[in-house]
């Protein structure tokens, strides 16, 4: 049941190739699957970590089983039928990564990010982004969320070890949308700062059994964390889950919001955003409406940030943005026109000069600062909020 379990083909020729690029700082990355607890109310999360290189180390699966591309299918093309179609093209696709590499110290302590992922994904699908922010000295925890809004997911019961599946779940017919992703956003939010609770029982000494009993014990994190240094990142809906999850967790420093998807989180709520957040959008998803919300946030706290990044489509922050053939283009939408490595740089390199202004990084990530205002080919900034407008 594990990711190493099937065979090593690359990736798949029948209309479909990934090539995820490896990190471009200056740690070697490795990762491995962590689950903790016996009932939904546990945790699920892949773990990406600087490690120390290793010969012969073992990349784990892109997508971790075939339950996920038949969830993938559902989710995709509400036709749970194409699962075999996607195993085929993309189910034997691996990540560039070290399989539970031994983990590279770290005195200081590495700042921590946790990952929450959009609608219809899970834990693997935003590997490029994780892998590069480990490469430059993070530890990544990208939470697979049990609210039904996952493509798919599981936990493990404590008798017989029994593997128990939570499916997407479409807004029910006659239920109003809003107050059906409004009690998935908090759950989610209660979710990341379950995780990072998580560690810091870690760091104290707690002894944390992780169920899926993968070669990397948890308690090497102990003394390499610094928990001071906290952060929460995510996409779309996992983007505005990390705006609530400041609200949530006073330890969280400040949230990364990829492409987020506002309209989840209820109006009372955004004069208690107590932190600053970094907006990165694509050119193509975000409405004015979408754009008003995050320009409250930003009238509130004058270190909240808001980009876009030109040239980009709403999947371009995901691994999709690396899938090649036109049959996997069909199935996962539309393509923007800057180079998906490009995009990968901008997002990433604006997220770590954000991430050094609110952890007080010593490094040297500043030398992006300008992508934080705009400045450069293919990003500009949103102009200051303006009250008349509202």
């Amino acid at each position: 049941a594990d990711s190493m379990s099937l065979p090593r083909f690359g990736c798949g020729s029948m209309g479909g190739t990934l090539a995820l690029p490896p990190g471009k700082g200056p740690h070697h990355v490795g990762c491995t699957d962590v689950m903790v607890g016996h009932t939904r109310q546990g945790l699920f999360f892949r773990l990406f970590y600087p490690c120390l290189p290793r010969a012969g180390a073992t990349e784990p699966l892109w997508i971790p089983r075939s339950e996920y591309c038949a969830g993938l299918a559902d989710f995709s093309l509400q036709r749970r039928w194409c699962s075999a179609l996607l195993s085929i093209t993309i189910g034997f696709c691996r990540v560039p990564v070290s399989w539970n590499g031994p983990f590279k110290p770290c005195s200081s302590g590495y700042p921590l990010i946790i990952f929450s992922h959009g609608l219809g994904a899970f834990r693997t699908l935003y590997s490029s982004v994780c892998t590069e922010l480990a490469s430059w000295g993070f530890v990544v925890a990208a939470l697979e969320h049990r609210d039904h809004s996952a493509a798919a997911t599981y936990f493990c019961t404590a008798e017989a070890e029994r593997e128990e599946w939570i499916h997407f779940q479409r807004v029910p017919q006659g239920q109003k949308e809003f107050y059906f992703r409004n009690k998935q956003v908090h759950q989610r939010a209660e979710e990341c700062v379950r995780a990072l609770r998580l560690f810091k029982d870690i760091t104290s000494g707690k002894s944390v059994q992780n169920i899926l009993q993968q070669d990397l014990d948890l308690s090497v994190l102990k003394d390499n964390l610094d928990l001071t240094k906290a952060a929460v990142m995510g996409h779309s809906f996992g983007g505005v889950t990390a705006v609530l999850a400041l609200v949530k967790e006073t330890s969280f420093r400040c949230a990364v919001a990829l492409d987020a998807w506002m309209f989840p989180l209820e109006n009372m709520l955004y004069p208690e955003v107590p932190k600053p957040v970094l907006f990165i959008n694509t050119e193509k998803f975000q409405t004015p409406e979408s754009i008003a919300k995050m320009k409250r946030l930003s009238s509130r706290n004058s270190q909240t940030k808001i980009i876009t990044v030109l040239g980009t489509v709403h999947e371009s922050q995901t691994d999709f943005a690396f899938l090649s053939g036109k049959l996997i283009s069909r199935i996962f939408g539309a393509r923007g026109t800057l180079d998906p490595h490009k995009g990968l740089a901008i997002t990433s390199r604006a997220a770590l000069a954000f991430l050094q202004r609110h952890l007080n990084l010593e490094e040297e990530f500043d030398q992006w600062n300008d992508l934080l205002e705009g400045v450069g080919d293919s990003v500009v900034a949103e102009a200051p909020f303006c009250r008349s407008k509202l």
